[in-house]
């Protein structure tokens, strides 16, 4: 039996979705910094089965001894890994056309045109919502969206359950935080132009270990003026290579003898908590995805058995993951104007 112009046009529906799927890991990636440097650096990762494993080493062996001659040596058993347990979770934003206005534009040039509205609508909602949850702590829909920074990098390092590890007891699973309003008496008691690159600085000494340090600050639009406001022309140094040509608000942190990338996560409906910097630690920072729900099409076109309407989905399905705590921490400013 031959297609009706409405199934037809269903499958013209399908297909181009299926034509732009293999671009929305970049679309989604290229609309956050934090998503895309991971992906620059090879931490988007397919993970199978129904929990997502990462592998922590958590101990040292304890058999390291100076000896000579005859001495004994000291091969003692120990535990040295243990594994952080994450549920992946599913998101999925519709395409939905009514096929009233499928029929009412019929001819090529016209379908195409409604049909890229629409799918621009499902794109930007899509970007929307990885922002929203990259942001967040994961209690959205009851507790079914992504784990976000808010939960991986919090400001309670001590309490709650993450991984599947207890915080309260395992002192190795906790990031860092420091209240720029106590942390700090030598230097202030909030982040200002003066304060910003001495609190930075003193936090990168203490949150490092020879090459390993945060090599990502993302910084809420008051702590990045704050920056900004604090070297002098000749000493700015503007990220002209990836990022800033991207559009993205970047400059370079160079001090105690480390080197990072400084974003500013603000504007218009954004999703970054305010007078917050986020030291992230990309080589331990991870977005595993299942390989058939890599922010692409899903299945077909479908049509609702009450609804004259056409739906096709695009989703995603994996997890925020952390491997090492140790070098990931936050700077908050809980009293800015103290």
């Amino acid at each position: 039996m031959a297609l009706t112009n409405v199934e037809k046009n269903q499958e013209i529906l399908s297909l181009a979705l299926e034509d732009r799927s293999e671009g929305y890991q970049d679309l989604v990636s290229n609309s956050s910094a934090t998503l895309y440097l991971l992906k620059d650096r090879g931490n988007f990762k397919e993970y199978s089965g129904p929990k997502i494993r990462e592998r922590l080493l958590y101990n040292k062996t304890g058999s390291a001894i100076w000896y000579n001659g005859f001495d004994f040596l000291n091969p003692v058993p120990a535990e040295l890994f243990s594994d952080a347990e994450y549920t992946p979770k599913m998101v999925a934003v519709a395409v939905t056309l009514p096929n009233e206005d499928i029929l009412n534009n019929e001819g090529e040039n016209q379908l195409m045109d409604i049909l890229e509205s629409h799918i621009e609508a499902a794109e930007s909602e899509l970007i929307d919502e990885a922002d929203i949850s990259l942001h967040g702590n994961g209690t959205r829909f009851g507790g079914k969206e992504l784990g976000g920074l808010q939960l991986a990098v919090p400001t309670m390092v001590n309490s709650g359950t993450y991984a599947g590890i207890d915080r309260g007891t395992q002192p190795a699973w906790r990031t860092s935080v420091f209240d720029a309003h106590t942390a700090f008496p030598a230097i202030g008691t909030q982040v200002n132009k003066d304060t910003v690159r001495p609190m930075l600085n003193s936090i990168m000494t203490q949150r490092s270990r020879g090459k390993k340090a945060a090599n990502l600050l993302l910084m809420s639009p008051e702590h990045y003026a704050a920056y900004d406001a604090a070297t002098v022309a000749i000493q700015r140094i503007n990220d002209e290579t990836k990022l800033g040509k991207l559009g993205f608000s970047a400059l370079k942190y160079y001090g105690a003898g480390r080197v990072a990338d400084i974003v500013q996560e603000g504007g218009i409906g954004s999703n970054m908590p305010a007078n917050t910097t986020y030291g992230l630690d990309l080589a331990n920072l991870w977005l595993r995805y299942h390989p058939e729900r890599n922010f692409n099409k899903i299945g077909k076109a479908l049509t609702p058995i009450n609804q004259d309407a056409v739906v096709q989905y695009i989703g995603f399905m994996g997890e925020l993951t952390m491997t090492n705590p140790l070098f990931m921490w936050k700077l908050i400013d809980s009293n800015p104007a103290a």
